[in-house]
């Protein structure tokens, strides 16, 4: 019975995987340039539903996207200048992979640089927390005489 719910599960799981939206008018008859238009539109983002390619997205903006991108290959384009033509028209938040090229740079090397920070800090701290003498928790002479005067009472 265990053998039966782990072969569901396992069939479940691998039968959830992204549903492609492009629709059968927006295929081309070439599977090369099919395939291009596929790869191409798994790195574009829709600009409506935000972290889903357009490859996956059913908005009607990321078909229109699809058709382009479908046009300027059918033109002769290579995949290059079509990512060019789209990054021209709709800004570079198109891509879901950003270039590391110009002003993005400092985003990429922000997350890395904060790390090292943090983990810097926290060597700092630990060795300064390994070096401090522990507290003692002897009393002083009044200390003690002020607790067996409360004791007593």
């Amino acid at each position: 019975m265990r053998a039966f719910h782990a072969i569901a599960v396992a069939l479940m799981l691998a039968l959830s995987g992204p549903a492609f939206a492009v629709q059968p008018d927006e295929i081309l008859d070439d599977p090369v340039l099919e395939q291009r238009a596929r790869d191409l539109s798994t790195g574009l983002r829709c600009l409506v539903c935000r972290n889903e390619s357009i490859d996956e997205s059913n908005a009607d903006l990321a078909r229109d996207m699809r058709i382009l991108v479908r046009e300027r290959l059918v033109a002769g384009d290579s995949d290059e200048e079509v990512i060019a033509f789209l990054v021209d028209r709709f800004g570079e938040y198109v891509l879901l992979r950003p270039t590391t090229e110009g002003s993005n740079i400092a985003l990429w090397l922000a997350a890395p640089a904060l790390f090292l920070i943090a983990f810097g800090g926290s060597l700092i701290y630990l060795r300064g927390r390994a070096k401090a003498k522990p507290p003692t928790n002897e009393l002083s002479a009044d200390e003690q005489k002020r607790l067996d005067e409360l004791l007593k009472e």
